[in-house]
């Protein structure tokens, strides 16, 4: 495998195990491959992955990184640190989720689609409430993407996660 290559949950499951060896991955995954694969996170098991941690910097300037593009509001706790990863050792992330590959886009980090062609260029988003039309930045720490994210402080309506105009 030429170069550092960060392969997200996707290449996990998708791609042959001699394509995984040398691979760099967040312990995180483990659970996620199970919960998505059990045949599969057996098998990874003989893969030669570099199963890492990204340093306390690197997850904060990766947390800064996903709060300026909006993809925070969005994301899980695993994938915001396979992207710290990533910064912090300088490798193409291998994904075909399109937050990642939008914070790569917006941070200049490499990466490549696993099955999908990836995305053509670059989105904010932001947090709005569907009652006032309050923007928020974001709401705290990562949240998995889902049609709510929460309640608005100003007014109690939900929040919802959309492109930034």
């Amino acid at each position: 495998m030429p170069g550092k290559e960060v392969l997200d949950t996707s290449a996990l499951i998708c791609w042959p195990l001699q394509a995984l060896d040398g691979g760099f991955v967040v312990r995180g995954q483990k659970a996620e491959v199970e919960r998505l694969s059990p045949e599969r996170s057996i098998a990874i098991e003989v893969a030669s992955l570099n199963w890492s941690s990204p340093s306390k910097p690197s997850l904060e300037r990766a947390t800064k990184i996903a709060i300026s593009t909006g993809d925070i509001a969005g994301l899980s706790e695993t994938d915001l640190n396979l992207f710290a990863l990533a910064l912090e050792i300088n490798g193409r992330v291998n994904t075909d989720d399109y937050r990642l590959q939008n914070m790569c886009s917006a941070s200049g980090l490499e990466w490549k689609g696993v099955e999908l062609s990836g995305i053509s260029e670059v989105w904010s988003w932001e947090i709005r409430c569907n009652g006032c039309k309050e923007s928020y930045d974001h709401i705290g720490s990562t949240i998995p993407a889902r049609e709510e994210v929460g309640r608005c402080k100003n007014c109690g309506s939900s929040l919802r996660i959309r492109k930034r105009r």
